[in-house]
Protein backbone atom coordinates (compact mmCIF):
# COMPACT_ATOMS: atom_id res chain seq x y z
CA UNK A 1 0.00 0.00 0.00
CA UNK A 2 2.76 2.42 0.95
CA UNK A 3 4.71 1.67 -2.24
CA UNK A 4 1.71 2.95 -4.19
CA UNK A 5 1.77 6.17 -2.17
CA UNK A 6 5.50 6.65 -2.70
CA UNK A 7 5.06 5.95 -6.39
CA UNK A 8 3.04 9.14 -6.67
CA UNK A 9 5.97 11.25 -5.38
CA UNK A 10 7.57 13.00 -8.39
CA UNK A 11 11.33 13.10 -8.75
CA UNK A 12 11.05 16.84 -9.26
CA UNK A 13 7.98 19.05 -8.86
CA UNK A 14 6.52 19.98 -12.19
CA UNK A 15 6.33 23.59 -13.35
CA UNK A 16 2.57 23.28 -13.20
CA UNK A 17 2.73 22.34 -9.49
CA UNK A 18 4.62 25.52 -8.60
CA UNK A 19 3.17 27.89 -11.18
CA UNK A 20 0.12 29.06 -9.26
CA UNK A 21 0.68 32.82 -9.00
CA UNK A 22 3.11 32.44 -6.04
CA UNK A 23 6.47 34.14 -5.62
CA UNK A 24 8.26 30.75 -5.96
CA UNK A 25 7.89 29.39 -9.51
CA UNK A 26 10.17 27.60 -11.92
CA UNK A 27 13.21 29.19 -10.23
CA UNK A 28 12.76 26.75 -7.38
CA UNK A 29 12.78 23.83 -9.80
CA UNK A 30 16.23 24.78 -10.96
CA UNK A 31 17.42 24.39 -7.34
CA UNK A 32 16.56 20.67 -7.22
CA UNK A 33 12.86 20.82 -6.36
CA UNK A 34 12.82 22.82 -3.12
CA UNK A 35 10.17 22.62 -0.42
CA UNK A 36 8.98 25.03 2.20
CA UNK A 37 8.89 25.66 5.94
CA UNK A 38 7.40 28.02 8.54
CA UNK A 39 3.90 28.87 9.69
CA UNK A 40 1.73 31.32 11.57
CA UNK A 41 -1.14 29.56 13.21
CA UNK A 42 -4.05 30.06 15.58
CA UNK A 43 -4.51 27.05 17.86
CA UNK A 44 -4.49 23.85 15.87
CA UNK A 45 -5.72 25.20 12.55
CA UNK A 46 -3.58 27.29 10.23
CA UNK A 47 -4.75 30.82 9.40
CA UNK A 48 -1.93 31.53 7.00
CA UNK A 49 1.35 29.91 6.04
CA UNK A 50 4.58 31.55 4.96
CA UNK A 51 7.45 29.68 3.35
CA UNK A 52 11.20 29.26 3.58
CA UNK A 53 13.14 27.26 1.02
CA UNK A 54 14.06 23.65 1.92
CA UNK A 55 15.87 21.22 -0.39
CA UNK A 56 14.90 17.60 -0.76
CA UNK A 57 16.55 15.04 1.51
CA UNK A 58 18.08 13.13 -1.36
CA UNK A 59 19.74 16.30 -2.64
CA UNK A 60 21.84 17.00 0.47
CA UNK A 61 24.91 15.34 1.93
CA UNK A 62 24.66 12.63 4.60
CA UNK A 63 25.91 15.01 7.28
CA UNK A 64 23.05 17.44 6.53
CA UNK A 65 20.25 14.87 6.24
CA UNK A 66 19.29 14.63 9.91
CA UNK A 67 19.02 18.39 10.43
CA UNK A 68 16.98 18.74 7.25
CA UNK A 69 14.82 15.79 8.35
CA UNK A 70 14.07 17.57 11.63
CA UNK A 71 13.08 20.74 9.78
CA UNK A 72 10.72 18.78 7.59
CA UNK A 73 9.16 17.18 10.67
CA UNK A 74 8.50 20.65 12.05
CA UNK A 75 6.93 21.66 8.75
CA UNK A 76 4.60 18.66 9.00
CA UNK A 77 3.37 19.91 12.40
CA UNK A 78 1.20 22.40 10.49
CA UNK A 79 -2.39 21.08 10.65
CA UNK A 80 -4.78 22.10 7.89
CA UNK A 81 -8.55 22.26 7.93
CA UNK A 82 -10.23 19.54 5.85
CA UNK A 83 -13.67 19.88 7.44
CA UNK A 84 -14.93 23.47 7.59
CA UNK A 85 -13.07 24.89 4.58
CA UNK A 86 -11.67 21.96 2.61
CA UNK A 87 -10.78 24.12 -0.42
CA UNK A 88 -8.50 26.42 1.56
CA UNK A 89 -4.67 26.08 1.31
CA UNK A 90 -4.87 23.42 -1.39
CA UNK A 91 -1.29 24.01 -2.57
CA UNK A 92 0.10 23.97 0.98
CA UNK A 93 -1.78 20.75 1.73
CA UNK A 94 -0.16 19.08 -1.26
CA UNK A 95 3.28 20.33 -0.19
CA UNK A 96 2.74 18.86 3.28
CA UNK A 97 1.55 15.56 1.84
CA UNK A 98 4.67 15.21 -0.29
CA UNK A 99 6.86 16.21 2.63
CA UNK A 100 5.20 13.51 4.76
CA UNK A 101 5.93 10.95 2.06
CA UNK A 102 9.55 12.05 2.03
CA UNK A 103 10.05 11.73 5.79
CA UNK A 104 8.49 8.25 5.72
CA UNK A 105 10.88 7.27 2.95
CA UNK A 106 13.76 8.58 5.07
CA UNK A 107 12.73 6.31 7.98
CA UNK A 108 12.46 3.29 5.66
CA UNK A 109 15.86 3.86 4.05
CA UNK A 110 17.72 5.04 7.14
CA UNK A 111 20.12 2.08 7.16
CA UNK A 112 21.60 0.72 10.37
CA UNK A 113 22.11 3.99 12.23
CA UNK A 114 20.08 4.32 15.43
CA UNK A 115 17.69 7.26 15.64
CA UNK A 116 18.84 9.91 18.09
CA UNK A 117 16.71 11.06 20.99
CA UNK A 118 16.10 14.38 19.22
CA UNK A 119 14.74 12.57 16.15
CA UNK A 120 12.35 10.50 18.33
CA UNK A 121 11.27 13.62 20.21
CA UNK A 122 10.54 15.64 17.07
CA UNK A 123 8.84 12.65 15.44
CA UNK A 124 6.42 12.20 18.34
CA UNK A 125 5.74 15.95 18.36
CA UNK A 126 4.79 15.82 14.70
CA UNK A 127 2.64 12.72 15.21
CA UNK A 128 0.88 14.26 18.21
CA UNK A 129 0.25 17.53 16.37
CA UNK A 130 -1.53 15.68 13.57
CA UNK A 131 -3.32 12.85 15.38
CA UNK A 132 -4.28 14.48 18.67
CA UNK A 133 -5.15 17.98 17.42
CA UNK A 134 -8.51 19.70 17.83
CA UNK A 135 -8.81 19.85 14.04
CA UNK A 136 -8.74 16.06 13.93
CA UNK A 137 -11.40 15.88 16.64
CA UNK A 138 -13.67 18.28 14.75
CA UNK A 139 -14.54 15.45 12.43
CA UNK A 140 -17.68 13.95 13.87
CA UNK A 141 -18.84 10.50 12.93
CA UNK A 142 -22.08 8.64 13.01
CA UNK A 143 -22.80 6.34 15.92
CA UNK A 144 -22.65 2.59 15.28
CA UNK A 145 -26.44 2.42 15.61
CA UNK A 146 -26.84 4.76 12.67
CA UNK A 147 -24.66 2.65 10.41
CA UNK A 148 -25.92 0.07 7.98
CA UNK A 149 -24.12 -3.12 8.99
CA UNK A 150 -23.69 -3.98 5.32
CA UNK A 151 -21.99 -0.66 4.59
CA UNK A 152 -18.29 -1.43 4.52
CA UNK A 153 -16.97 2.08 4.06
CA UNK A 154 -18.63 3.66 7.08
CA UNK A 155 -17.90 7.36 7.46
CA UNK A 156 -14.56 8.45 6.01
CA UNK A 157 -12.27 11.06 7.56
CA UNK A 158 -11.77 13.97 5.09
CA UNK A 159 -8.21 14.60 6.36
CA UNK A 160 -7.13 11.09 5.41
CA UNK A 161 -4.70 12.23 2.64
CA UNK A 162 -2.45 13.51 5.44
CA UNK A 163 -3.45 11.19 8.28
CA UNK A 164 -2.73 8.04 6.31
CA UNK A 165 0.91 9.05 5.84
CA UNK A 166 1.23 10.19 9.47
CA UNK A 167 -0.02 6.78 10.61
CA UNK A 168 2.41 5.12 8.20
CA UNK A 169 5.22 7.22 9.66
CA UNK A 170 4.27 6.24 13.22
CA UNK A 171 4.11 2.57 12.24
CA UNK A 172 7.55 2.75 10.58
CA UNK A 173 9.10 4.55 13.56
CA UNK A 174 7.70 2.06 16.07
CA UNK A 175 8.65 -0.99 13.99
CA UNK A 176 12.06 0.27 12.84
CA UNK A 177 15.08 -1.61 14.23
CA UNK A 178 16.77 1.81 14.44
CA UNK A 179 14.30 2.87 17.15
CA UNK A 180 15.62 2.20 20.64
CA UNK A 181 12.68 1.35 22.96
CA UNK A 182 14.64 2.55 25.99
CA UNK A 183 14.85 6.06 24.48
CA UNK A 184 11.45 6.01 22.77
CA UNK A 185 9.49 5.11 25.90
CA UNK A 186 10.18 8.63 27.21
CA UNK A 187 8.12 10.07 24.35
CA UNK A 188 5.85 7.17 23.42
CA UNK A 189 4.68 7.20 27.02
CA UNK A 190 1.42 6.45 28.85
CA UNK A 191 -0.12 9.77 27.79
CA UNK A 192 0.73 9.10 24.14
CA UNK A 193 -0.65 5.55 24.30
CA UNK A 194 -3.83 6.73 26.05
CA UNK A 195 -4.52 9.31 23.33
CA UNK A 196 -3.81 6.69 20.68
CA UNK A 197 -6.34 4.30 22.25
CA UNK A 198 -8.94 7.07 22.29
CA UNK A 199 -8.62 7.32 18.50
CA UNK A 200 -10.02 3.79 18.11
CA UNK A 201 -13.49 5.32 18.34
CA UNK A 202 -13.01 6.75 14.83
CA UNK A 203 -15.71 5.77 12.37
CA UNK A 204 -13.19 5.57 9.54
CA UNK A 205 -12.29 1.86 9.11
CA UNK A 206 -8.99 2.79 7.43
CA UNK A 207 -7.90 4.71 10.51
CA UNK A 208 -8.88 1.90 12.88
CA UNK A 209 -6.94 -0.60 10.77
CA UNK A 210 -3.77 1.46 11.09
CA UNK A 211 -4.34 1.97 14.82
CA UNK A 212 -4.77 -1.77 15.32
CA UNK A 213 -1.47 -2.53 13.58
CA UNK A 214 0.37 0.24 15.44
CA UNK A 215 -0.97 -0.91 18.81
CA UNK A 216 0.22 -4.45 18.00
CA UNK A 217 3.71 -3.09 17.38
CA UNK A 218 3.78 -0.90 20.49
CA UNK A 219 2.60 -3.78 22.69
CA UNK A 220 5.25 -6.04 21.20
CA UNK A 221 8.20 -3.64 21.47
CA UNK A 222 7.43 -1.69 24.63
CA UNK A 223 7.07 -4.31 27.35
CA UNK A 224 6.95 -1.60 30.00
CA UNK A 225 3.63 -0.38 28.56
CA UNK A 226 1.89 -3.78 28.43
CA UNK A 227 0.09 -3.66 31.81
CA UNK A 228 -1.03 -0.08 31.14
CA UNK A 229 -2.35 -0.96 27.67
CA UNK A 230 -4.34 -3.92 29.02
CA UNK A 231 -5.74 -1.87 31.90
CA UNK A 232 -6.74 1.03 29.65
CA UNK A 233 -8.39 -1.27 27.12
CA UNK A 234 -10.29 -2.92 29.99
CA UNK A 235 -11.54 0.47 31.16
CA UNK A 236 -12.69 1.43 27.65
CA UNK A 237 -14.53 -1.87 27.33
CA UNK A 238 -16.10 -1.46 30.79
CA UNK A 239 -17.41 1.94 29.72
CA UNK A 240 -18.77 0.45 26.50
CA UNK A 241 -20.52 -2.45 28.27
CA UNK A 242 -21.98 -0.74 31.31
CA UNK A 243 -22.32 2.92 30.29
CA UNK A 244 -22.47 4.02 26.66
CA UNK A 245 -22.97 0.92 24.52
CA UNK A 246 -21.38 2.93 21.68
CA UNK A 247 -17.85 2.57 20.33
CA UNK A 248 -16.62 2.08 16.79
CA UNK A 249 -13.38 0.24 17.53
CA UNK A 250 -14.48 -2.74 19.63
CA UNK A 251 -13.75 -5.25 16.86
CA UNK A 252 -10.21 -3.87 16.47
CA UNK A 253 -9.65 -3.86 20.24
CA UNK A 254 -10.71 -7.50 20.43
CA UNK A 255 -8.50 -8.44 17.50
CA UNK A 256 -5.50 -7.00 19.34
CA UNK A 257 -6.61 -8.71 22.55
CA UNK A 258 -6.90 -12.00 20.70
CA UNK A 259 -3.18 -11.84 19.92
CA UNK A 260 -2.39 -10.80 23.50
CA UNK A 261 -4.44 -13.68 24.95
CA UNK A 262 -2.72 -16.09 22.59
CA UNK A 263 0.57 -15.14 24.23
CA UNK A 264 -0.57 -15.56 27.83
CA UNK A 265 1.64 -17.93 29.81
CA UNK A 266 0.22 -20.87 31.74
CA UNK A 267 -1.11 -21.12 34.34
CA UNK A 268 -3.30 -18.11 33.63
CA UNK A 269 -3.08 -15.23 36.07
CA UNK A 270 -6.14 -14.32 38.10
CA UNK A 271 -6.11 -10.91 36.37
CA UNK A 272 -6.63 -12.61 33.01
CA UNK A 273 -9.44 -14.84 34.29
CA UNK A 274 -11.22 -11.78 35.69
CA UNK A 275 -10.92 -10.15 32.27
CA UNK A 276 -12.75 -13.14 30.79
CA UNK A 277 -15.60 -13.08 33.31
CA UNK A 278 -15.98 -9.31 33.71
CA UNK A 279 -15.37 -8.11 30.15
CA UNK A 280 -15.47 -10.78 27.44
CA UNK A 281 -18.55 -12.66 28.64
CA UNK A 282 -20.67 -9.52 29.33
CA UNK A 283 -19.79 -8.26 25.82
CA UNK A 284 -22.25 -10.90 24.56
CA UNK A 285 -25.23 -8.93 25.88
CA UNK A 286 -24.82 -5.81 23.70
CA UNK A 287 -27.25 -5.37 20.84
CA UNK A 288 -24.39 -4.40 18.50
CA UNK A 289 -22.78 -7.84 19.01
CA UNK A 290 -22.75 -8.59 15.23
CA UNK A 291 -20.16 -5.82 14.78
CA UNK A 292 -17.52 -7.67 16.79
CA UNK A 293 -18.76 -11.22 17.46
CA UNK A 294 -16.15 -12.95 15.31
CA UNK A 295 -13.28 -11.34 17.23
CA UNK A 296 -15.02 -11.86 20.59
CA UNK A 297 -15.59 -15.54 19.88
CA UNK A 298 -11.91 -15.97 19.03
CA UNK A 299 -10.84 -14.39 22.34
CA UNK A 300 -13.19 -16.58 24.38
CA UNK A 301 -12.14 -19.78 22.63
CA UNK A 302 -8.47 -18.89 23.24
CA UNK A 303 -9.17 -18.91 26.99
CA UNK A 304 -10.93 -22.29 26.86
CA UNK A 305 -8.14 -23.84 24.78
CA UNK A 306 -5.51 -22.56 27.23
CA UNK A 307 -7.43 -23.68 30.34
CA UNK A 308 -10.18 -26.25 29.76
CA UNK A 309 -11.48 -25.68 33.31
CA UNK A 310 -12.85 -22.31 32.13
CA UNK A 311 -15.35 -24.01 29.80
CA UNK A 312 -18.01 -24.27 32.52
CA UNK A 313 -17.60 -20.56 33.38
CA UNK A 314 -17.85 -19.53 29.74
CA UNK A 315 -20.88 -21.70 28.93
CA UNK A 316 -22.81 -20.58 32.01
CA UNK A 317 -21.92 -16.98 31.17
CA UNK A 318 -23.30 -17.39 27.66
CA UNK A 319 -26.48 -18.97 29.01
CA UNK A 320 -26.92 -15.95 31.29
CA UNK A 321 -26.92 -13.58 28.29
CA UNK A 322 -28.63 -15.91 25.82
CA UNK A 323 -30.89 -13.85 23.50
CA UNK A 324 -34.63 -14.34 23.87
CA UNK A 325 -36.16 -12.52 20.90
CA UNK A 326 -33.21 -11.93 18.56
CA UNK A 327 -32.88 -14.98 16.31
CA UNK A 328 -29.78 -13.77 14.45
CA UNK A 329 -27.92 -13.34 17.75
CA UNK A 330 -29.14 -16.76 18.84
CA UNK A 331 -27.54 -18.31 15.76
CA UNK A 332 -24.28 -16.52 16.61
CA UNK A 333 -24.42 -17.95 20.13
CA UNK A 334 -24.97 -21.46 18.75
CA UNK A 335 -22.00 -21.08 16.39
CA UNK A 336 -19.75 -19.95 19.23
CA UNK A 337 -21.12 -22.62 21.55
CA UNK A 338 -20.17 -25.40 19.15
CA UNK A 339 -16.57 -24.12 18.95
CA UNK A 340 -16.39 -23.93 22.74
CA UNK A 341 -17.78 -27.46 23.12
CA UNK A 342 -15.10 -28.75 20.75
CA UNK A 343 -12.49 -27.54 23.27
CA UNK A 344 -14.46 -28.77 26.31
CA UNK A 345 -13.46 -31.88 28.24
CA UNK A 346 -15.99 -34.35 29.63
CA UNK A 347 -15.54 -33.29 33.27
CA UNK A 348 -16.25 -29.63 32.51
CA UNK A 349 -19.17 -30.52 30.25
CA UNK A 350 -20.84 -32.54 32.99
CA UNK A 351 -20.84 -29.49 35.27
CA UNK A 352 -23.05 -27.44 32.95
CA UNK A 353 -24.83 -30.03 30.80
CA UNK A 354 -28.24 -29.72 32.49
CA UNK A 355 -28.80 -25.95 31.98
CA UNK A 356 -27.11 -26.23 28.59
CA UNK A 357 -29.41 -29.06 27.50
CA UNK A 358 -32.45 -27.05 28.56
CA UNK A 359 -31.30 -24.12 26.42
CA UNK A 360 -30.62 -26.38 23.44
CA UNK A 361 -34.13 -27.85 23.85
CA UNK A 362 -35.56 -24.32 23.66
CA UNK A 363 -33.59 -23.69 20.50
CA UNK A 364 -34.85 -26.95 19.00
CA UNK A 365 -38.41 -25.80 19.74
CA UNK A 366 -37.88 -22.40 18.11
CA UNK A 367 -40.40 -21.44 15.45
CA UNK A 368 -37.55 -19.71 13.60
CA UNK A 369 -36.36 -22.51 11.34
CA UNK A 370 -32.73 -21.30 11.17
CA UNK A 371 -32.37 -21.41 14.97
CA UNK A 372 -33.86 -24.91 15.14
CA UNK A 373 -31.77 -26.01 12.19
CA UNK A 374 -28.52 -24.67 13.72
CA UNK A 375 -29.25 -26.43 17.02
CA UNK A 376 -29.82 -29.72 15.17
CA UNK A 377 -26.49 -29.35 13.37
CA UNK A 378 -24.74 -29.76 16.74
CA UNK A 379 -25.29 -33.50 16.33
CA UNK A 380 -23.11 -33.39 13.20
CA UNK A 381 -20.10 -32.60 15.39
CA UNK A 382 -18.37 -35.82 16.47
CA UNK A 383 -16.97 -34.38 19.71
CA UNK A 384 -20.33 -32.93 20.75
CA UNK A 385 -22.08 -36.18 19.87
CA UNK A 386 -19.56 -38.08 21.97
CA UNK A 387 -20.17 -35.78 24.97
CA UNK A 388 -23.93 -36.29 24.61
CA UNK A 389 -23.58 -40.06 24.19
CA UNK A 390 -21.59 -40.41 27.41
CA UNK A 391 -24.29 -38.51 29.29
CA UNK A 392 -27.31 -39.59 27.29
CA UNK A 393 -29.27 -40.78 30.35
CA UNK A 394 -29.36 -37.18 31.62
CA UNK A 395 -29.46 -35.23 28.35
CA UNK A 396 -31.88 -37.27 26.24
CA UNK A 397 -34.91 -36.92 28.57
CA UNK A 398 -34.40 -33.12 28.46
CA UNK A 399 -34.16 -32.70 24.67
CA UNK A 400 -36.37 -35.59 23.55
CA UNK A 401 -39.75 -33.78 23.85
CA UNK A 402 -38.50 -30.93 21.64
CA UNK A 403 -37.16 -33.38 19.06
CA UNK A 404 -40.36 -35.44 19.00
CA UNK A 405 -42.53 -32.35 18.58
CA UNK A 406 -40.31 -31.05 15.76
CA UNK A 407 -40.51 -34.36 13.95
CA UNK A 408 -44.29 -34.36 13.99
CA UNK A 409 -45.41 -30.76 13.88
CA UNK A 410 -42.68 -28.26 12.88
CA UNK A 411 -43.76 -26.13 9.92
CA UNK A 412 -40.38 -26.33 8.11
CA UNK A 413 -39.67 -29.54 6.18
CA UNK A 414 -35.88 -29.18 6.44
CA UNK A 415 -36.15 -29.06 10.24
CA UNK A 416 -38.38 -32.14 10.17
CA UNK A 417 -35.87 -34.05 8.06
CA UNK A 418 -32.94 -33.10 10.28
CA UNK A 419 -34.94 -34.03 13.38
CA UNK A 420 -35.67 -37.48 12.00
CA UNK A 421 -31.95 -38.00 11.36
CA UNK A 422 -31.06 -36.97 14.93
CA UNK A 423 -33.78 -39.20 16.40
CA UNK A 424 -32.45 -42.13 14.36
CA UNK A 425 -28.91 -41.52 15.69
CA UNK A 426 -30.20 -41.41 19.26
CA UNK A 427 -32.28 -44.53 18.73
CA UNK A 428 -29.31 -46.47 17.33
CA UNK A 429 -27.00 -45.27 20.12
CA UNK A 430 -29.18 -46.38 23.04
CA UNK A 431 -32.39 -48.13 21.93
CA UNK A 432 -33.59 -48.94 25.45
CA UNK A 433 -33.22 -45.37 26.70
CA UNK A 434 -34.86 -44.10 23.51
CA UNK A 435 -37.90 -46.32 24.12
CA UNK A 436 -38.10 -45.13 27.73
CA UNK A 437 -38.07 -41.50 26.63
CA UNK A 438 -40.65 -42.16 23.93
CA UNK A 439 -42.91 -43.94 26.40
CA UNK A 440 -42.49 -41.11 28.94
CA UNK A 441 -43.21 -38.53 26.25
CA UNK A 442 -46.40 -40.30 25.22
CA UNK A 443 -47.51 -40.50 28.86
CA UNK A 444 -46.81 -36.80 29.37
CA UNK A 445 -48.72 -35.97 26.20
CA UNK A 446 -51.69 -38.05 27.37
CA UNK A 447 -51.62 -36.35 30.78
CA UNK A 448 -51.50 -32.97 29.07
CA UNK A 449 -54.51 -33.90 26.94
CA UNK A 450 -56.42 -35.13 29.99
CA UNK A 451 -55.56 -31.95 31.89
CA UNK A 452 -56.66 -29.85 28.95
CA UNK A 453 -59.98 -31.66 28.73
CA UNK A 454 -60.50 -31.36 32.50
CA UNK A 455 -59.76 -27.65 32.43
CA UNK A 456 -62.09 -27.21 29.46
CA UNK A 457 -64.87 -29.00 31.33
CA UNK A 458 -64.29 -26.86 34.42
CA UNK A 459 -64.53 -23.67 32.37
CA UNK A 460 -67.73 -24.96 30.69
CA UNK A 461 -69.30 -25.56 34.10
CA UNK A 462 -68.27 -22.10 35.32
CA UNK A 463 -69.80 -20.50 32.23
CA UNK A 464 -73.06 -22.39 32.84
CA UNK A 465 -73.15 -21.23 36.48
CA UNK A 466 -72.54 -17.62 35.45
CA UNK A 467 -75.19 -17.85 32.74
CA UNK A 468 -77.79 -19.32 35.14
CA UNK A 469 -77.16 -16.60 37.73
CA UNK A 470 -77.55 -14.00 35.02
CA UNK A 471 -80.97 -15.35 34.03
CA UNK A 472 -82.04 -15.42 37.71
CA UNK A 473 -81.10 -11.79 38.30
CA UNK A 474 -82.91 -10.71 35.13
CA UNK A 475 -86.07 -12.54 36.22
CA UNK A 476 -86.09 -10.63 39.53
Amino acid sequence: MFKQILGKLPKKPSAKFWDNGESQTADNNSQGGDEVLSQRSNGDSTDCVSFDVLPRLRDVSISEKQELFLKKLRLCCVVFDFVVEPQQNIKEKEIKRQTLLEVVDYVISSGNGKFTELVIQESTKMISANLFSNSHRQWKSKTPEALDLEEEEGSLNPSWPHLQIVYEFLLRIVASPNTDPKISKKYIDHTFVLKLLDLFDSEDPREREYLKTILHRIYGRFMVHRPFIRKTMNNILYDFIFETGKHSGIAEFLEVLGSIINGFALPLKEEHKLFLTRVLIPLHKLKCLPNYHQQLSYCVIQFVEKDCKLADTVIRGMLKYWPVTNSSKEIMFLNELEEILEATQLTEFERCMIPLSRQIAQCLSSSHFQVAERALYLWNNDHVTNLVRQNSRIILPIVFPALEKNGSSHWNQAVKNLTENVLKVLSDTNPDLFEECLHQFQEDQQKAEDTKKKNGETWRQLEEIVASKGHTSMAK
